[in-house]
């Protein structure tokens, strides 16, 4: 080959080999500082698209466990108020047995009708407090949003009901509101003949048949009448007049009793519903949590970048980097070489 300093071919052939590696070197230092081997399209348009694709859905389903989670925590709190109004009606159903040892006794009475309207209050106040992010199942907007028997609610009731999204494209579950549920409706029915099916649910004493007309608003709440067993007064609600006057019906006290243990049965029914949605929310929560680690190993298996094989394929590429300069600089010496032929 004839020398020429116009053409310089070895020259040529070392910088072409040195910027290929050198571009071979700056994408494995990308991948190293990156962790990725496809970290944009140009790395690989259907992987790319692909990894950006459920990586999206990865997006999806940390927004679903979020709702999940709001929703657990709304079930929780109604529970425990369920249970603490179902601990109140056993207590109800104690004071409401000892009318009959008290029949006679008007003053007796009347101060179990206030003890009665005392654990009404309570179980309203149970109900209206289990308000979670505007979510309340126990009672309504109108009851829980108006100061009523001295008790306010903890938070505006927005949503009587709880609809929360289950999965990725959008299908949704919803647990009914307690006051129109069939656990109280088809169990609170019509008992003996002054004991009827109330038609009257702004709040949850009311709905379960222990109470008439307690809505939110009403001035009267405490007064005589309210709880559906004794006035104030100490008048027995079921009773029979006669010529010899004022005689109590037989079944008076077992009628109110059953009033009492279909409320009991009610909201044991209510406690079943929201356990079975609790262990619903919890299982669709695992399996979303699970569904989106297996969706991360994916991307990962798809972009993620092999370390360990990246540092070996690093440490070539700068050798032969440093070769290429080598080469390069011999090439460049080879045309100064000529100069020795004219001396």
């Amino acid at each position: 080959m004839s020398l020429s300093i116009n053409t310089n071919v070895g020259a040529m052939v070392a910088l072409e080999s040195l910027n290929a590696t050198t571009d071979a070197l700056n994408e494995a230092q990308n991948e190293v500082s990156t962790g990725l081997k496809v970290s944009t399209a140009s790395d690989g348009p259907a992987t790319y698209a692909i990894s950006q694709q459920i990586s999206g859905n990865i997006s999806g389903l940390s927004a679903v466990n979020d709702g999940l989670s709001t929703a657990a925590q709304t079930v929780s709190t109604t529970s425990s108020a369920t249970s603490q109004i179902i601990s109140t009606l056993q207590l109800l159903q104690t004071a409401v047995t000892s009318l009959g040892s008290n029949q006679g006794d008007t003053t007796a009475l009347a101060q179990t009708a206030q003890e009665i309207n005392g654990y009404l209050d309570q179980i309203n106040t149970l109900a209206r407090n289990a308000t979670v992010n505007g979510v309340n199942l126990l009672t309504s907007a109108t009851d829980a949003n108006t100061a009523n028997q001295g008790a306010t609610a903890t938070g505006a009731v927005t949503a009587g009901t709880l609809t929360y999204v289950t999965g990725l494209q959008g299908s949704t579950s919803t647990i009914t509101n307690a006051l129109t549920s069939t656990d109280i409706s088809g169990t609170v029915v019509a008992v003996g003949t002054n004991f009827a099916k109330p038609a009257d649910t702004n709040t949850l004493t009311d709905a379960l048949g222990l109470s008439s007309g307690m809505a939110a608003g009403d001035a009267s709440v405490t007064t005589a009448g309210k709880n559906v067993f004794v006035t104030t007064a100490g008048v027995l609600t079921e009773q029979s007049t006669d010529s010899a006057g004022t005689a109590y019906s037989a079944n008076a006290i077992s009628d109110m009793v059953s009033v009492v243990q279909n409320a009991i049965t009610a909201m044991t029914n209510v406690a079943s519903t929201l356990g079975t949605n609790t262990q619903t929310i919890t299982g669709m929560t695992t399996y979303s949590s699970n569904l989106s680690d297996s969706l991360t190993s994916t991307v990962g298996a798809l972009t993620d970048a092999d370390m360990a094989a990246e540092s070996a394929k690093l440490t070539s590429l700068q050798t032969k980097q440093e070769l290429a300069i080598s080469s390069l600089s011999l090439a460049k010496s080879s045309s100064q070489n000529i100069l020795t032929l004219f001396r």
